[in-house]
């Protein structure tokens, strides 16, 4: 009896962490990042794709390479790794909703979105 009181405290407990604070918000994210590498490699694994060169993201990277610091770069490469980051970065920031990068100034940013289209 004593062994289910403190399986349910510990799942009471874990619940109110989980729900009321924000302490496991950071490994959940991370968690659900790691899902969907899983997955897009589970993707590419199991499915066969027609690759199409296309030098247009190469081009922009080239364009856009004199503009930009060394961490706006990385995280440019980082949103042109794949097709879906690159899809993922245009819903949430190129949608028409003005939007705040944590790693891109207003104008880059804006310059980025037009070139994507």
């Amino acid at each position: 009896m004593r062994g289910w009181i403190i399986l349910g405290l510990g799942a009471g407990l874990l619940y109110y962490v989980a729900t009321e604070t924000n302490k496991l918000d950071e490994p959940i994210a991370k968690s659900d990042e790691l899902l969907q590498k899983i997955e897009r490699k589970l993707d590419s694994l199991t499915g066969t794709k027609i690759i199409r060169v296309d030098n247009r993201l190469a081009h922009l990277k080239k364009e856009i390479g004199q503009r930009m610091s060394e961490r706006e770069l990385k995280a440019l490469d980082d949103i042109l790794a794949s097709e879906y980051t690159l899809q993922e970065f245009k819903d949430d920031y190129c949608s028409g909703k003005t939007k705040q990068h944590d790693s891109f100034n207003k104008d880059n940013l804006f310059f980025i979105c037009d070139r994507l289209k």
